[in-house]
């Protein structure tokens, strides 16, 4: 063969072996590159943390055929010494009274997520004890029996795509500006304004995120109430890398009598703020070691003669922040004021959903909290102060008699000392 006649014959075969395997895409199966999913690199956001204990950012994850799932938890206890406290009036059947002391775990919890993907679904379980200010503290096997049980929250989410998403079950408030359980806040206890809130409801979801703006919309049964008769929303927006905007509230659109049903969870379920209306505003400036969160709060219960409520209103301001010095050690503290409309000489023209109708009280609190890496302990001191604006001073009954602090219900005041350790993980 000839030179001209090889060269010839080679294009040829170049030219048919060459014609179907131009591209990657062409390739043999078995030759073309298969991407390796990455496992357990979704952001975790639940369950929120709004202090200076962090959540751990690398949380146990487990990968199953179903997607990933996250698991994280809390274990803490505290100690602590109440003056004055409340009257066997304010203890619901079966429960220990309120006492001046105890040592008590405030939260023995798991939580386990599937956070990316179409399909999520988040569950919270465990046993809790949530202090606040103004009310009776009982054991948190108690608080657990009386509020939500040892499943507080479990519920499913379809993400649609990156910006709207829909949920129902058992979730997690839209209202308020401090969080449910302890290690999630800047202080053990929560505070006056707090009591006005829901904490936990059932119902369905729609959330919207896009860039700054994070919105949130729901039908729920307010109060956990087991009746779909509330509608709640939140609206927060970053105006910066360091400061944040956000209103939030609801109302219910039917009258609810908590007397005509048996309610597993009356505890959680008060017929007065059941019927009643909430709005809230609050600005956060997080930069660096400072946190400084104020916010303001009006609520408005329903007149509704046939179960007995004569309506009222309250409306009270806060503020809460904390100063880290180290990264071991910040300080936090919280100042609030609430006071209910109405006449406390005549406390039968209002509901009472306070101190009485009239009737007015602050707070102060004081948190030292020291972290290491998982671990944390602190400190707080608060004082609650009934006040009498008609005379102008503080005085021992500074609401209606037996609506007080102390055994009797005729003190105006109460200091707590408090200690708090655990980890997260």
């Amino acid at each position: 063969m000839t030179t001209k006649s090889m060269l010839r014959a080679t294009v040829a075969m170049f030219t048919v072996l060459g014609a179907g395997s131009t591209y990657a895409a062409d390739m043999p199966a078995a030759l073309t590159p298969v991407p390796v999913p990455e496992h357990c690199k979704a952001a975790i956001s639940t369950p929120a943390f709004g202090g200076v204990i962090k959540a751990n950012p690398n949380p146990a994850c487990i990968v199953t055929g179903f997607g990933d799932i996250y698991v994280g938890g809390a274990v803490t206890g505290y100690a602590y010494n109440f003056s004055n406290p409340f009257s066997s009036l304010f203890t619901p059947p079966g429960v220990q009274d309120d006492r001046a002391g105890r040592v008590d775990f405030t939260n023995v919890q798991g939580w386990f997520q599937k956070a990316d993907g179409p399909l999520q679904f988040y569950v919270h379980t465990g046993l809790y004890s949530i202090p606040t200010l103004g009310l009776p503290v009982f054991s948190a096997l108690d608080q657990t029996d009386l509020l939500f049980g040892p499943v507080p929250v479990a519920y499913g989410r379809y993400q649609f795509n990156d910006e709207w998403s829909l949920q129902g079950g058992r979730m997690f408030t839209n209202i308020g500006t401090e969080l449910l359980f302890t290690y999630q806040n800047l202080n053990i206890s929560r505070g006056l304004l707090f009591n006005q809130e829901n904490f936990i409801n059932h119902g369905v979801q729609v959330n919207y995120a896009n860039g700054p703006l994070a919105a949130s919309f729901a039908v729920t049964d307010g109060f956990f109430s087991g009746e779909l008769n509330w509608v709640t929303g939140a609206v927060t927006y970053k105006l910066d890398d360091f400061n944040t905007v956000g209103i939030n509230g609801g109302t219910h659109f039917s009258n609810f009598n908590s007397a005509d049903r048996s309610l597993r969870f009356q505890y959680a379920t008060p017929l007065a703020i059941q019927n009643s209306s909430i709005i809230s505003v609050n600005y956060t400036y997080a930069n660096g070691p400072w946190i400084v969160t104020p916010y303001i709060q009006y609520t408005n219960v329903a007149q509704v003669d046939a179960f007995g409520l004569a309506g009222a209103e309250t409306f009270g301001g806060a503020l809460l922040g904390a100063y880290s010095f180290t990264d071991n050690f910040a300080l936090a503290g919280r100042f609030e004021y609430i006071t209910q409309s109405g006449d406390r000489f005549n406390p039968s023209a209002q509901t009472s959903v306070l101190y009485g109708a009239g009737s007015s009280a602050y707070s102060f609190t004081v948190t030292p909290t020291f972290t290491f890496d998982r671990f944390f302990v602190r400190g707080e001191y608060s004082r609650v102060e009934l006040i009498d604006f008609q005379r102008g001073d503080v005085f021992a009954g500074g609401g209606t008699l037996g609506l007080g602090f102390g055994r009797l219900g005729n003190r105006g005041s109460q200091d707590r000392y408090m200690v708090e350790g655990g980890f997260t993980f």
